[in-house]
């Protein structure tokens, strides 16, 4: 797959503690030619959103002190606010409609499946390029 400069220029950001999601998408961002940054923990994630133009967010859906409520709430704070997508091992459809009802981007079921978070991945950063104005013309 030829890739060209704006699809490469996305950046997005890692929060969660399992290491074999973590890695896997590390791989999976490298061959796409991807930026991924990594946090476990809110205070080092909101430093990273702060110094890089984040597209994305990748959150573990239950991290410790920072549900992926909180994360979206911290997300809204900021001046474009990244798409989130939630991960979890329980994904079912309720935590599903709960998360797109409140303004996540998408969940995806852990473990993670490559072919399915690179789809994921490049839809919420076109979601996101298109800004806000431009979804709510979509909705209208």
């Amino acid at each position: 797959m030829k890739t060209s400069a704006r699809e490469t220029s996305l950046c997005a950001l890692w929060v969660g503690v399992s290491k074999t999601d973590g890695s896997l998408l590390h791989e999976i961002f490298r061959k796409a030619g991807w930026r991924l940054l990594a946090a476990r923990e809110r205070r080092r994630a909101m430093s990273c959103l702060v110094r890089n133009p984040v597209q994305v967010v990748i959150a573990e859906r239950d991290l410790p002190d920072w549900n992926w409520k909180k994360v979206l709430g911290d997300l809204r704070l900021l001046a474009a606010p990244p798409q989130l997508i939630v991960t979890s091992r329980d994904a079912d459809d309720y935590l599903w409609a709960e998360a797109l009802n409140v303004g996540a981007y998408d969940v995806l079921s852990q473990p993670l499946d490559r072919d399915e978070v690179e789809r994921v991945v490049a839809s919420a950063r076109r979601h996101f390029e298109a800004g806000p104005h431009q979804t709510v013309a979509a909705s209208a």
